[in-house]
């Protein structure tokens, strides 16, 4: 095997690792999307529960952050909150930072 091959191995396994690492970060971000949205909407317990693995599963269904944002603040519209778009995709980044680094330090 030559330097280049063992480089291109090297690269494709960091690929496959940051993927992975991704996807995992995202679902969690998702997770406590969720369960924040529930908490706005005064869901507690299992429905609290059920709403976040809802919220996880319609990025799965439709993947994207657009979908979940709608999703979301349709639920919210119909409990009469009322809730910026903007604050919401803050939430995900802010979400997605908090994910990414308890990833990170589980390592």
């Amino acid at each position: 095997m030559t330097t280049f091959d063992e480089r291109e191995q090297a690269y494709e396994a960091k690929f496959a690792h940051s993927e992975e690492l991704r996807f995992k970060a995202k679902a969690r971000r998702d997770r406590r999307f969720g369960a924040w949205v529930a908490a706005q909407l005064g869901l507690t317990g299992d429905a609290a529960q059920d709403y976040a693995i809802k919220v996880v599963r319609a990025d799965l269904a439709h993947p994207g952050d657009s979908a979940i944002i709608e999703a979301v603040l349709a639920d919210l519209k119909l409990k009469g909150i009322a809730e910026d778009e903007r604050k919401l995709k803050s939430k995900l980044i802010d979400l997605m930072g908090e994910a990414l680094a308890e990833l990170e330090a589980d390592k």
